[in-house]
């Protein structure tokens, strides 16, 4: 099979469509800018139809005995495992990410996809106390109905999946529109994988699109119940007002600006270690990226040194070549933008320890220092290979300065007193933070999620149970009640 020749297309109601728009979306490699497939976007039509057939598919979908429901994640994920070449050489073709960081979407994908296997069985029931003699209430756990999900463009397979397949294990059915800059991977092979595993038509639709066709039919539509949002704050605070307004409720997944930082008693050559991976994996473009590295004034000298030269060897260039640390930006647009972003850093008096250059779509990594304090570019996510460096005296003014961001998604703290290190995360205002680790990480069953600008809601584990179910209050009076009136 050609993904991108077999798998451009929309999928509604179990069937393979061309899109009813008026334009196409044209999926380059990033690389080399090879064209991989073009897309004519859907329109609002399909969207409509789309839902429609999910909200159809959904009420029997909900009334199939779980172990059943079980056994589509079961055949979802031996499919991941027999296609899993496959599946990274696409990730590598169309996101421009390297081999390390493709197998890492697809090793993670299939715990995602082992964790939906048992999450179709997960839902319970209570029966709740009452002060009313002879009163039982039951309260049910309930598919929500239809989930509206948007997925980006850094992990799309993973993400995507990672609200999908729970989705449909707790009884939902699903629409998903993918990032136009990843339609194959966010979205088609997607429900390709779900159409070989058995699901039901109807239940996974994939509609390849964008606002200039749609407009906010995707998020407005009365069907959905549930959007579930992975991309930037400025999108997200649209989603946030739009789902409100129509009594939807949003999970919102959005940027940061975290802080990896290192005490005066840390390893620093595995500090170094974890730095570098966590500003430049998949070339920076990761929201739970390091945006700044903050190290003691005591470790700066040694931590400084240690961490440029380490940076001085990656090697930018083919993500197909396994050698490669650093490949290209998603396109011109983002490479173009970030590069304008260090010149003016290095205009306002930031120190380039590191600068890197621009080659099309190949950015290569640059290291600032000493920054103005009053500097934007603190404040702001850095969706590339940039790393701002930052000195701090104690605890109190690394908590200040990590805190002193709109951003609040993830983090670290390297130290060698584990409870240390413990009670300085506690300060951070973020949704994550690991103790001795990089700040990107992802597990099925540890709430992912941020605080202020990086979103509201968590996924994973018992908060996707949350997310995507509702519960339901059925009394039942065993005893005949008197009324007052």
């Amino acid at each position: 099979m050609s993904f991108f020749s077999d798998l451009a297309y929309q999928y509604i109601d179990g069937e393979w469509r061309v899109g009813s728009g008026s334009w196409d979306i044209i999926d380059f490699n990033p690389y080399d800018q090879e064209k991989l497939a073009s897309v004519t976007v859907a329109g609002v039509d399909q969207v409509d139809e789309a839902y429609r057939a999910a909200e159809r598919a959904q009420r029997e979908w909900a009334r199939t005995n779980p172990y059943s429901r079980r056994l589509i994640f079961e055949n979802a994920l031996r499919i991941v495992q027999e296609r899993e070449d496959e599946i990274i050489e696409a990730i590598v073709v169309e996101l421009g990410g390297t081999r390390v960081k493709a197998a890492y979407e697809v090793r993670t994908a299939q715990e995602f996809l082992r964790e939906a296997v048992q999450l179709a069985l997960r839902p319970e029931g209570r029966i709740v106390p009452s002060p009313v003699q002879g009163k039982e209430n039951r309260v049910y756990r309930l598919p929500v109905g239809v989930i509206g999900v948007i997925s980006p463009y850094n992990f799309p397979f993973l993400v995507t999946l990672k609200s999908v397949a729970p989705a449909l294990a707790l009884g939902n059915a699903v629409v998903v529109k993918p990032n136009q800059n990843t339609p194959v991977v966010g979205g088609g092979l997607i429900a390709k994988i779900f159409e070989d595993a058995g699901l039901p038509a109807g239940l996974l639709n994939v509609l390849i699109t964008d606002i200039a066709e749609i407009g906010d039919a995707l998020i407005e539509h009365p069907v959905p119940r549930v959007i579930s949002f992975t991309g930037s704050d400025k999108v997200g605070r649209h989603v946030a007002a739009v789902t409100a307004g129509h009594f939807k409720r949003a999970i919102l997944e959005l940027s940061g600006n975290s802080a990896l930082i290192v005490l005066d008693d840390a390893d620093v050559d595995y500090a170094v270690d974890a730095a570098v991976f966590s500003r430049f994996v998949y070339q920076g473009q990761v929201c739970m990226a390091a945006n700044r590295v903050l190290v003691d004034r005591k470790l700066e000298a040694e931590f400084t040194e240690k961490f440029v030269a380490r940076v001085r060897k990656l090697k930018t260039g083919d993500p197909r070549d396994p050698d490669t640390h650093i490949g290209p930006l998603i396109n011109s647009f983002q490479a173009e933008a970030l590069t304008a972003l260090v010149e003016r850093a290095v205009a306002e008096g930031a120190t380039p320890l590191v600068r890197g250059s621009t080659r099309g779509n190949l950015v290569e990594p640059t290291v600032l220092s000493r920054l103005p304090a009053d500097s934007a570019l603190y404040g702001q996510e850095i969706f590339g290979p940039v790393v701002l460096l930052g000195a701090f005296d104690g605890e109190e003014e690394a908590v200040r300065l990590a805190n002193d961001s709109p951003y609040g998604l993830s983090g670290a703290v390297h130290t060698g007193n584990v409870e240390r290190g413990a009670r300085v995360a506690r300060e951070i205002e973020t949704g994550m933070i690991h103790i001795n680790d990089s700040t990107v990480q992802d597990e099925p069953l540890v709430a992912f999620g941020g605080e202020k600008a990086s979103g509201v809601g968590r996924l994973n584990g018992e908060s996707t149970v949350e997310a995507f179910t509702t519960q339901k209050w059925v009394s039942i009076q065993h005893e005949r009640t008197t009324f007052p009136f």
